[in-house]
This record gives structure tokens, C-alpha cells and sequence, in this order.
């Protein structure tokens, strides 16, 4: 039974995310003009109103209901990703996403991770860590470069399906630089990924057949379910998956998650659909919970833990890491020109998969957890500024100029 004290602490965090949800929906308009996505604005509004700013929402980084958010919107977004990998999307155009994610993603990691541990006093083994929270890619802060029709679609599936892959091909390597931070010098690599990473698989398949099966297949009519029931069926799918690896075979949950809604969502891409139409919302309000929440744990002392080996990490990532390992990757194809590379390589932005990875780091025994958070919150900062900033103009950039060379091409 939970106590009254227990209770009482999320009162104030319930309400503030209430009321932020509510303006919001009234603002989501506005932001969608302005430089400041809806994201951006309840990092700043957890910014002002936590540690850093008017201490209302007093909320403990290392907390059991951060930590439990953090599993939660974890389980929601890896399964959200998986499910969206359909032998279809893997067929058409998989060259540009595939070149991303093997050489791009890890490139960038090991960039950034020589940086960090140039730049800071941080080991190998932590800097690696920050390679790997600043690897994935997230495209809701750049909506407008992955929905506006007139951006050359091959660019538009590329960063859409990277950044759809990217989270749960960064967990793994998140997940082994944490144990091996935590156990300080006494991590076994080969247990990791006997008992991690092969029994989370494994439980991740298992899962998704059962699952694929166990539902009934032909339309609504035939086996009297309707679309909610199967989203809510997906959803269960979800928790079973990371319960079976975590409390079975002691595998890892979140792998687990990500496999099984990769099987799910090939087996059963009628699920998938269901589950994509009927959970975005709570999927949304989930990640928006999240922005608040890591914008309200942060301080401007923290942020800039580091001095300006932060601001310069935090640019490196940007500017330097990012770009090079894309056209590093891109080297050769001729399916986008150099200023495509330019435009995939630029809106590269960290976002709620870092945060979220961020705050399991630091709900473990890292003993540098918290100012690991600190250096990639100051990343996700000014990715939400930087591309906020540029996602419209970029866009419309884009799509001018492939306007021009499509009239170059067949003249009137």
C-alpha cells in the first residue's frame, strides 16, 4: 500500500503536467510557427520551475518515480520504433538508413567519445558512454524536415527510418558502457552478452511469435475485435516482453521490448496499425512527461559542471562528429548529392531517446551518472535551439531547390 507522504510528493509534478498538457494543446498552433517546438517548451517549463529556476517541481534525479518514468517511456518509445520496422520499409530505399546506422551511428559515438575524453578528466569507459547516449537521432524535433511532402522523399525515409532504428541499436552499447561503469573494472563482456543481450533476444522472439499467433487473425467482423482492442493487446505485448527477459531469464528488458516489436510488427503488421493509430496520444503525453521531468532535474551549476568542455562537447557533437561520420558513411552513393549529405547530416538531433537513456544512466550505480546526464542535457539544450531554430528554413530550403532542379530538368 502506498503512504500518504509517498503520494503527496507527486501532487505537484501530476499538476504541473496537467496544466502544461492543457496549454499545450491550446499553443501547440503557435509552436508549430515559432522556433520552439512543443518539446522544447516543457524542457523550458521543467527548467524553470524545477531545481534550476522556481524549485516548484522539487523532483530527486535518482528517485524510484523518475526512474520508474524513464522505464516506462522507454518500453513505449523502443516498442513504437520496432513495431515500425516492417519487411516493406527494410525493401524500398534501405540503403541510405542502413549506411547511417552501421558506420554513421557508431562513427559518431567514437567521435564524440575521443572528444569527451579529451576535453574532460572522464575514462574511456564513461566518455564511451556519452558516445553512446549522443548517438541516436530524433525526429520530433525536426518534424518539418520528416513530414513536408515537398523534401525529397528519399531524404525524408532516411532520416525517418534512422531515427526510428537508431534508439534501440544505441541501447545495447548504452547498456554495456553503463555495467562496465558501474562494476569498475570488473565487467565481463562475454556475460553481457550471454545473459544482456542474447537472452533479451531471445525473449524478445519467443514474445512476438506467441503474440503473432495468439491473436486472432481476419478483420473485425470475423473475430469481433476491434482496433482498440488489438492496440491494447500490442500495449500488453510490450510489458510482457520486457517482464519475461527481466524476471525470467534475467535477460535485458529493453532489448527484449525492441525484438519483439520488430517480430510483432512483420508477423502482424494489422497490430502494428492498430497500435500506431490508437496509442500515439499516450505515447505522447509519455514523452512530453519526460521533457518536463528532465528539464526540472537540471541546474545551470550542473549543465555547466564541465565549463566550456561542455559547450564544446555539446558543438563537437553538432557540428563535428555528426557531419563527418554522415559523409564518411555516404562516401560514394550516388542517391543524394553532396548538399542531401549536407541536409541529413546537419538535422541529426538529439532528443528524447538521449534524455531517456540519460536518466537510466543515472538511476544506476555509475558513479559519474550525474554529470554524464549533465553533458548530454546541455547536448539535447542546444540541439532543441540549434534545430528548432533551423527546421522550418531547412525544409523549405530543401524543397526549393528540389523544386528547381526537378523544373531544370523537364523545362515547360
Amino acid at each position: 500500500m502506498l503512504e500518504a507522504a509517498s503520494v503527496e510528493t507527486l501532487d505537484v509534478p501530476i499538476a504541473v503536467l496537467g496544466a502544461m498538457l492543457v496549454g499545450g494543446a491550446l499553443v501547440a498552433g503557435l509552436a508549430r510557427r515559432t522556433f520552439l517546438s512543443l518539446t522544447a517548451v516543457f524542457v523550458v517549463a521543467g527548467f524553470a520551475l524545477g531545481d534550476g529556476g522556481l524549485s516548484v517541481l522539487d523532483l530527486d534525479a535518482g528517485s524510484g518515480f523518475v526512474e520508474s518514468l524513464a522505464v516506462m517511456a522507454l518500453i513505449l518509445i523502443l516498442f513504437r520504433d520496432g513495431l515500425q520496422v516492417e519487411a516493406e520499409m527494410l525493401q524500398r530505399a534501405w540503403h541510405l538508413p542502413f549506411r547511417k546506422l552501421v558506420l554513421a551511428m557508431p562513427l559518431t559515438a567514437v567521435l564524440v567519445a575521443a572528444a569527451t575524453h579529451a576535453l574532460t578528466d572522464l575514462g574511456w569507459t564513461e566518455s564511451l558512454l556519452v558516445g553512446a547516449l549522443l548517438s541516436p537521432t530524433d525526429p520530433v524535433l525536426s518534424s518539418a524536415v520528416v513530414t513536408n511532402p515537398r523534401v525529397p522523399r528519399l531524404i525524408r525515409h532516411s532520416l525517418n527510418l534512422e531515427s526510428g532504428l537508431n534508439d534501440g541499436l544505441a541501447l545495447p552499447a548504452v547498456l554495456a558502457f553503463t555495467a562496465a561503469a558501474e562494476s569498475d573494472g570488473g565487467f565481463v563482456w562475454w556475460r553481457f552478452v550471454l545473459q544482456d543481450v542474447t537472452f533479451g533476444l531471445a525473449a524478445g522472439l519467443v514474445v512476438a511469435l506467441l503474440a503473432a499467433r495468439l491473436m486472432p487473425r481476419g478483420d473485425g467482423e470475423e473475430t469481433e475485435l476491434t482496433s482498440h482492442q488489438k492496440a491494447l493487446y500490442a500495449l500488453g505485448v510490450a510489458f510482457a516482453a520486457y517482464g519475461a527477459a527481466v524476471l525470467l531469464p534475467e535477460g535485458n528488458g529493453f532489448i527484449s521490448v525492441f525484438v519483439a516489436a520488430i517480430g510483432l510488427g512483420i508477423l502482424r503488421p494489422d497490430i502494428e496499425r492498430c497500435f500506431e493509430a490508437r496509442t500515439e496520444d499516450l505515447i505522447e503525453v509519455v514523452k512530453l512527461g519526460v521533457f518536463l521531468v528532465f528539464g526540472a532535474i537540471l541546474t545551470f551549476d550542473g549543465l555547466f559542471t564541465d565549463g566550456w568542455a561542455a559547450v564544446a562537447i555539446a558543438a563537437f557533437t553538432l557540428l563535428v562528429a555528426r557531419p563527418v561520420a554522415v559523409f564518411a558513411a555516404l562516401t560514394g552513393t550516388r542517391q543524394v548529392d553532396r548538399a542531401g549529405k549536407a541536409f541529413m547530416a546537419w538535422f541529426g538531433p538529439k532528443g528524447v531517446a538521449t534524455m531517456t537513456f540519460a536518466l537510466i544512466v543515472l538511476s544506476s550505480d555509475v558513479p559519474e551518472g550525474e554529470r554524464i546526464l549533465n553533458l548530454a542535457a546541455l547536448a539535447v539544450l542546444i540541439s532543441i535551439i540549434a534545430h528548432g531554430l533551423t527546421d522550418h528554413p531547412g525544409s523549405e530550403w530543401m524543397a526549393k531547390r528540389e523544386e528547381r532542379a526537378a523544373s531544370s530538368e523537364h523545362p515547360a
